[in-house]
């Protein structure tokens, strides 16, 4: 099968595993969402041969869930537990990582000077964010209220498109997020943890935005 033609986002939501590839190689596939996978190697100068083996590689997994089957109050409902309790646990831990890697290693080139403050700042705007969903736009949403909901979705997937823009700074801060040979067991654990907050965020954008917002808007 080649997957050069389908639209990222079909693939993130329809491969298993695929958003994990997506991540590996820094494709965004919720702020490309609309473009093809051709159309999105090509922009960040990716050879389409590696990239497709990868996906032609992937097993399928039947633990992974099926978000286009779920109905929106089930949807909702994982959304929270599995995006919004997550996140909140992520950036907590994260900080504190952060915050002593910049205590023991400030002197060294590549310590990720700023980012304990960055990641607060992230804390803080996406649980204003989360808590819009939650107080807000989820509600309506449950009530299948759709004729009053465009307004607060339009903000919603604006602050998503200011989330990139914070990820992106995260891979300024840390040098893409490749730790350097010889880092401590802190630092490895920092960077791993902000490779799965970052794929998680992309996640959870893109099954806002591509099946929840998507089926409102129709």
């Amino acid at each position: 099968m080649s997957y050069l033609n389908w639209p990222v986002s079909k693939i993130a939501a329809e491969v298993p595993g695929a958003s994990n590839i997506f991540f590996q190689y820094k494709v965004n596939f919720c702020r490309d969402n609309e473009q093809t996978l051709a159309q999105a190697l090509s922009q960040h100068n990716l050879e389409p041969t590696e990239f497709i083996s990868e996906l032609m590689a992937l097993e399928p997994d039947i633990s992974t869930t099926d978000w286009q089957a779920l109905n929106n109050d089930k949807l909702i409902e994982q959304i929270l537990l599995r995006f919004h309790q997550v996140h909140r646990q992520q950036l907590s831990e994260l900080q504190a990582l952060a915050q002593q890697v910049e205590n023991v290693h400030s002197d060294h080139p590549l310590c990720p000077k700023g980012l304990a403050k960055h990641l607060h700042d992230i804390a803080i705007e996406l649980e204003q964010h989360m808590q819009k969903e939650e107080m807000i736009l989820f509600p309506m949403l449950a009530q299948n209220a759709n004729a009053a909901v465009f307004g607060p979705i339009s903000v919603m997937k604006a602050e998503h498109h200011d989330h990139f823009s914070e990820i992106e700074k995260i891979y300024q801060l840390c040098h893409t997020l490749l730790p350097h040979q010889g880092a401590c067991n802190t630092w490895q654990s920092l960077y791993q943890g902000l490779q799965q907050f970052i794929s998680d965020l992309n996640l959870h954008i893109h099954i806002e935005n591509n099946i929840l917002f998507k089926r409102a808007q129709c």
